[in-house]
């Protein structure tokens, strides 16, 4: 692998890390230059998966302070978002690459329009936790556990997808206790998945390492440092790097 290349993957790691310990679209960042430097899609996207994970374990104890409290719940919650991880890592190595490489540009196109409507989501969660007092019932475990499957399948935004769910569900938490939950459930699903991905599937190793050192930087960062980015800014260069994606599969 070209010096270049090496740095490139390794500073998207970084990138990815913090933006899925804050937001949850890091693989729109790390998935698109694989691609850019020759990898097959779906070799892509397992490398990327395996990799992402040390980066979610390093936001998830960065985290701690919000997650104190919140055991049961997300002993809970992991337990949808799990199946659903497995779920959708079986799906991935099952269905055809041909299948993978029709689908995911709709996918980046959902995750997309969900970082351009972020604020708004954001918005009405806050007017729903002011009006409402209830705890996440069923239909919130069906919607984490089908999250579950994105995320294993692909995985781009499934961190917004899950703050929606959350925070909807949730309505008496404040934000940065539901994203911490976020951390942990998104985490779980790349966990799993990678797993799986691990003896099943072919993962190009040297990406992998790579976005994984990475991938914990930037979750460090993000945890710590990374709310102060301007979250417009943030919001643009996803949308930028992920029309790129959408570029070059189609």
């Amino acid at each position: 692998m070209p010096p270049l290349h090496a740095l490139a993957i390794f500073a998207a790691g970084i990138a990815a890390g913090g933006i899925n310990t804050l937001v949850g679209s890091g693989t729109l960042i790390t998935f698109p230059v694989l691609l850019a430097f020759g990898y097959a899609p779906v070799t892509a996207n397992v490398s990327n998966t395996v990799g992402l994970v040390p980066g979610s374990v390093a936001g998830a104890i960065g985290y701690r302070p919000e997650l104190s409290g919140q055991r049961a719940r997300a002993l809970r919650f992991a337990t949808a978002s799990t199946a659903g991880g497995i779920v959708g890592a079986v799906l991935l190595l099952s269905l055809p690459a041909s299948a993978f490489k029709d689908i995911v540009p709709a996918f980046i196109v959902i995750a997309l329009a969900l970082i351009v409507l972020q604020p708004r989501i954001g918005r009405a969660l806050e007017s729903r936790r002011s009006r409402e007092k209830h705890e996440a019932g069923p239909l919130a475990m069906l919607a984490v556990f089908a999250t579950g499957i994105y995320g294993g399948y692909f995985g781009a935004a499934q961190g917004i997808m899950l703050l929606a769910i959350l925070g909807l569900s949730l309505p008496t938490e404040n934000l940065q206790r539901v994203n911490a939950l976020k951390v942990v459930l998104a985490g779980l699903v790349n966990l799993v998945a990678g797993i799986i991905f691990v003896f099943s599937a072919h993962v190009a190793w040297l990406p992998a390492l790579l976005i994984a050192i990475g991938s914990i930087i930037g979750g460090v960062a993000g945890a710590r440092w990374g709310r102060r980015l301007p979250a417009s800014a943030l919001r643009a260069v996803i949308v930028v790097v992920g029309i790129t994606a959408i570029v070059r599969l189609v």
